[in-house]
């Protein structure tokens, strides 16, 4: 996938809005899809969830590829 703003990383952001880390996993990133897919749940318990979630968004869409 190329820089930010690509259409990889438009659906990638999308995917991380219905899942979060879901984006991170199209892009290859497995160790950070992680962290996000686990944080989030853990923190819907306290209803931060979201906080991760649309950090999962944003980051997903601002990834530049190596």
């Amino acid at each position: 996938m190329s820089g930010k703003g690509s259409m990889g990383n438009v659906i990638a952001a999308l995917a991380s809005f219905f899942i979060p880390g879901l984006g991170q996993l199209l892009q290859g990133r497995l160790l950070i899809a992680i962290i996000h897919f686990v944080l989030a749940g853990a923190l819907w318990f306290f209803l931060l969830g979201w906080i991760v979630h649309l950090w999962s968004i944003v980051d997903a869409a601002r990834y530049k590829g190596a």
